[in-house]
C-alpha cells in the first residue's frame, strides 16, 4: 500500500501531535490524497475498500475544521453518518483521540440501543456528531440535534448504507444541512444509487481511488472457531497445540484481556508475550526485540499497540477477540501472508452475537471467513505425538555412530536398551497426559432453504425494508431472524422467507395493508427453494435490501423507528417527515 510520512503533510502541531500519540508515522494512498482535499474546503468521493485508514482520512480535516469559539447548543460543526453503530463508535473514538490536544473539540457518537436521555445531554456541547442514521433521524425530530451549523457532512461506507435501506433517511438528513456545506463520502464501490446522491448532494466532486488489490487477503486462509462461553483461553491453548505455529499475533480488544492471556499461556508452557499502550518504551522495545529474535514464539497485543509491527514471518494471526470493525479485521488478518507467503487468520467466536459480528465483518470485507470444528484434546495430543516421533527420528538420522560414554554407563549399570529409550523420551517430552475432558463442539450452521414471495408494491409508495420487516412480522409467526434477503423494486417487493413457511406466509398475508396500501402477495414467478446461509439481520443484498436499520439492529423491535413506539395498524413505522 501506498504511504507518506505524515510530517510531510500539512497538519496543524495539535494533530501531529495526536497522530504521533496514536502510533501512526505514514499515511495510507486514500489519507494523503484525501486529506488536502477536504481542507481545502471541496467535495470529494473516497473510493477504497474497507482497511485503507479512511476513518483518519476523514477525521483529521474534520477535527481541524472545528471553529472551537463557535458553539452552540446542539448544533455540531460537523456530522459523520455511519452504517451500524460498531463503525459509529470505532470512528467517533478515532476522532476523540484526534482531538486530544486541541481544546473545545468534543466527539459525541449517537446510536440505536443506547440511552437517548445521556445523548441528548452530551448533544448540548458537540462540536462534531458521529451516528447511525436512524438515531440521528431521532434527534432530529426530537429538536435535540441541529443540523443549521454544519459545515463538513461524512457519508462513512456509503454503500453500505445504501444496500441497508438509509437512502431516504440520508437525503433527509443532507437535506436538513446548509446548503454550502461541504460534503465527503466514501464507500468501496459506485452503484448508480452512490453516483445519484453526488450528482444530486455533491457539487464538482474530487475523486480520490485507492486500487482495490492494494488491500487483497486473497491469499490467506481465514476460518473461525465456535467456542463455549467462558472457554475461550482453553481454545486458545487448542488452537496453539494443534497448528504449532512457530511465530504467531493474538489480537485482544482490551489492555486487560492481553494481560490476562498472556499469564494464562504463559502458565501452561508457551512463551509468550503481551504488547500494549501501558506498557513503558522500553519494554515495548524488549518485547518486540524478542518476538523478532525468535525468542518469543506468541505475541499478544492490542490493535493500536501493532500497529509498529513489521515481521515478515508471521504463520498465523489469531483474533481471540472478534474485531471492533472491518477495518481492524483486515489490518490485523494483514500481518501474515506477506511477500507472497501464504497466512491463517484465525477467529474464536463465542456465542451468536459475536459470530453476527463477525459474519458481517466478512461480508463487509468481500472474505470468505468459513467455520471449522474446534481440534479435540485426542487429536491435539496425537498431533503432539507425531511431533515428537519426527524429532526423535531427526536425531537418529544425525547420529553419527561415535561412542555415548554416559549410554554405555547406564548399560554397564543393568538398564536395558527399552528403559533406557522410555526414560529419556519422558525426560524430554515430559509424561504421558492423562486423557481431559474435550471442550464442547459446535459445528458449522446448516443452510436454510428459502422460497422468494413477492408483494405488489415497491419504492414507488415510499416502501423501505423496515416496512415490509414490520408488516410481515405483525401480521405471521415469523421472526426478524429468519427473515432472508428483501429486494425493493420501483412496484414490486422480493422477501426470502423460510420455504417450509412460505404458504402460511401468504395465506396470513392476506389483505395485510402496508404503510395504507392495500398488498397482493404471491410466489415470485420461477422461484424456486435456494439454500443460502442462515439469514441475520442487516445482511447485504444488490438492491435497497437488508432487512435491519440501527433500530432493529440494536434490539428494538423490527419495523419500527423512533415513532414513539405507535406503529400503524399495518405493523409498519410512520415515515418521517420535514416540518
Amino acid at each position: 500500500m501506498n504511504t507518506k510520512p505524515f510530517a510531510e503533510m500539512d497538519l496543524t502541531p495539535e494533530i501531529r501531535r495526536a497522530v504521533e500519540a496514536m502510533g501512526f508515522e505514514n499515511a495510507t494512498q486514500i489519507q494523503y490524497e484525501s486529506i488536502p482535499l477536504i481542507k481545502e474546503g471541496g467535495d470529494v468521493i473516497g473510493r477504497s475498500q474497507t482497511g485503507t485508514g479512511k476513518t483518519l482520512a476523514f477525521g483529521i480535516p474534520a477535527v481541524e475544521l472545528v471553529d472551537v469559539g463557535l458553539r452552540l447548543k446542539g448544533s455540531p460543526q460537523a456530522l459523520v453518518l455511519c452504517p451500524t453503530r460498531e463503525l459509529a463508535v470505532q470512528a467517533a473514538e478515532e476522532m476523540q483521540k484526534l482531538a486530544a490536544y486541541k481544546p473545545g473539540v468534543r466527539t459525541v457518537c449517537v446510536y440505536g440501543g443506547a440511552p437517548m436521555e445521556r445523548q441528548i445531554q452530551q448533544l448540548k456541547t458537540a462540536t462534531i456528531v458521529v451516528g447511525t442514521p436512524g438515531r440521528v433521524m431521532d434527534h432530529m425530530r426530537r429538536k435535540t440535534l441541529k443540523l443549521q451549523n454544519v459545515r463538513l457532512m461524512v457519508l462513512d461506507e456509503a454503500d453500505e448504507m445504501l444496500s441497508m435501506g438509509f437512502r431516504d433517511d440520508i437525503e433527509t438528513i443532507l437535506q436538513d444541512t446548509p446548503e454550502e456545506r461541504q460534503t465527503v463520502l466514501f464507500s468501496a464501490t459506485m452503484p448508480p444509487p452512490i453516483l445519484a446522491l453526488t450528482k444530486q448532494y455533491q457539487k464538482n466532486p474530487r475523486m480520490v481511488q485507492v486500487a482495490k488489490e492494494q488491500v487483497t487477503v486473497d491469499k490467506i486462509q481465514q476460518t473461525y472457531y465456535e467456542v463455549p462461553m467462558g472457554r475461550k483461553m482453553d481454545a486458545l491453548a487448542l488452537v496453539l497445540r494443534y497448528f504449532h505455529p512457530t511465530r504467531t499475533i493474538i489480537f485482544c480488544n482490551t489492555k486487560k484481556t492481553v494481560d490476562e492471556v498472556t499469564g494464562y499461556l504463559s502458565a501452561h508452557g508457551f512463551t509468550a508475550d503481551g504488547l500494549h499502550g501501558d506498557m513503558k518504551q522500553s519494554q515495548r522495545n524488549q518485547v518486540m526485540a524478542s518476538f523478532k529474535g525468535g525468542h518469543t514464539a506468541v505475541l499478544i497485543a492490542t490493535d493500536v499497540a501493532a500497529r509498529g509491527i513489521d515481521v515478515s514471518d508471521i504463520d498465523y494471526v489469531i483474533n481471540y477477540d472478534v474485531p471492533q470493525n472491518p477495518e481492524y479485521y483486515v489490518h490485523r488478518i494483514g500481518r501474515t501472508g506477506r511477500a507472497g507467503k501464504s497466512g491463517c487468520a484465525v477467529t474464536l467466536c463465542s456465542g451468536r452475537r459475536q459470530s453476527a459480528e463477525l459474519a458481517a465483518i466478512g461480508r463487509m470485507c468481500k472474505s470468505s471467513i468459513q467455520q471449522k470444528a474446534l481440534p479435540s484434546r485426542a487429536s491435539v495430543r496425537e498431533m503432539e505425538r507425531q511431533q515428537g516421533l519426527a524429532q526423535v527420528e531427526k536425531v537418529i538420522s544425525e547420529l553419527d555412530g561415535s561412542p555415548q560414554p554416559m549410554l554405555e554407563e547406564l548399560l554397564g549399570r543393568g538398564h536395558t536398551p527399552e528403559i533406557l529409550a522410555a526414560a529419556l523420551v519422558r525426560l524430554h517430552f515430559g509424561p504421558e497426559p492423562a486423557a481431559e475432558e474435550e471442550l464442547p463442539q459446535s459445528s458449522p450452521r446448516a443452510a436454510r432453504v428459502y422460497k422468494k414471495l413477492q408483494i405488489n408494491i415497491g419504492r414507488s409508495k415510499n416502501i423501505a425494508p423496515n416496512h415490509i420487516m414490520g408488516a410481515i412480522t405483525s401480521c405471521t409467526d415469523l421472526s426478524g431472524r429468519e427473515i432472508g434477503k428483501i429486494e425493493i423494486y420501483d412496484d414490486h417487493t422480493l422477501v426470502s422467507v423460510p420455504a417450509e413457511k412460505a404458504d402460511r406466509i401468504m395465506a396470513d398475508m392476506v389483505g395485510l395493508k402496508i404503510n395504507r396500501n392495500p398488498t397482493v402477495t404471491q410466489m415470485a414467478e420461477g422461484a424456486s427453494p435456494y439454500e443460502e446461509e442462515t439469514a441475520r439481520r442487516g445482511r447485504q443484498s444488490g438492491r435497497r435490501s437488508a432487512p435491519a436499520r440501527d433500530g432493529a439492529r440494536d434490539g428494538a423491535r423490527p419495523g419500527f423507528r423512533g415513532n414513539g413506539g405507535r406503529p400503524h395498524k399495518s405493523g409498519a413505522p410512520r415515515p418521517y417527515r420535514k416540518g
